[in-house]
């Protein structure tokens, strides 16, 4: 089966290659079955790096060439200036203006972001969960792109396959803690199933922190995780299914 990633034409217009890759076309088999990209994972490694290859393959490079942090939940964003063949930075968020550089990010429902100001030459890739996008990852995946060059009214993003709101349900605790750090967080918030719990709305609220970054036009591709087995990997459905592990979407971007 070949590779099928998810493209968008808002970053197609851009005229940069991207991918919101989904299982298909991978190697690994089992509880990981299609295209694993997760190190962290405790799929085959030789898997894991062919998997990985096809990736930098189908986006013109090689496996060198990917630039994908060690990803820690956080804000933090680095800017890489070639691809990183030996240890990974800790961080959730690569940016470059180096064209033979692939941004990548690991997902499995996390929002993943990719980002492009084409006149700039300037691209980046962001993994948002919901601790990072709360703590502030988009903003500095924006910061570091200005720093290059880009500039957010020239930006265009994309928010890839990411768990939806009506798969996504948190405790109410959780809803508070949001309406603590920014009020106006409530509308990304609906009833659950029992007064105590919500249903989050992941995908919105990372588009409305692009709009607080001064992204110039941004879009969710729509697709949800969770409940798309065939397509792709799913932490909360590994989780509820009682299944040890699970693989990890890889979503990437270059310049070319």
């Amino acid at each position: 089966m070949a590779l099928a990633p998810i493209t968008h034409p808002l970053l197609d217009r851009a005229g940069v290659r991207h991918g919101f890759f989904t299982r298909a076309g991978g190697v690994s088999t089992g509880l990981y079955e299609g295209l694993n990209t997760g190190v962290g994972s405790s799929d085959a490694r030789a898997d894991v790096a062919e998997n990985r290859r096809r990736v930098a393959e189908h986006l013109g490079g090689v496996a060198d060439d990917l630039a994908a942090c060690f990803q820690i939940h956080s804000a933090v964003c680095r800017v890489a200036e070639s691809g990183w063949k030996g240890a990974r930075p800790e961080g959730d968020a690569v940016v470059t203006a180096t064209p033979a550089v692939i941004c990548a990010v690991l997902t499995a429902d996390c929002a993943p972001v990719l980002l492009a100001d084409p006149e700039a030459g300037v691209v980046g890739a962001t993994h948002a969960g919901w601790k990072g996008a709360l703590d502030g990852v988009v903003h500095s995946t924006v910061a570091a792109m200005q720093a290059l060059g880009a500039e957010p009214r020239r930006m265009v993003a994309v928010v890839g396959p990411c768990i939806a709101q009506a798969s996504y349900e948190v405790g109410a605790d959780f809803q508070e803690r949001f309406d603590r750090h920014d009020p106006g967080s409530a509308r990304f918030f609906a009833p659950g199933e029992t007064a105590d719990k919500r249903l989050f709305d992941l995908p919105a609220f990372v588009l409305w922190r692009l709009e607080q970054a001064g992204v110039a036009d941004a879009a969710w591709t729509g697709d949800d995780t969770r409940t798309d087995a065939a397509r792709f990997y799913s932490n909360r459905r590994a989780y509820l299914n009682g299944e040890a592990d699970f693989g990890r979407l890889m979503s990437a971007i270059s310049l070319g």
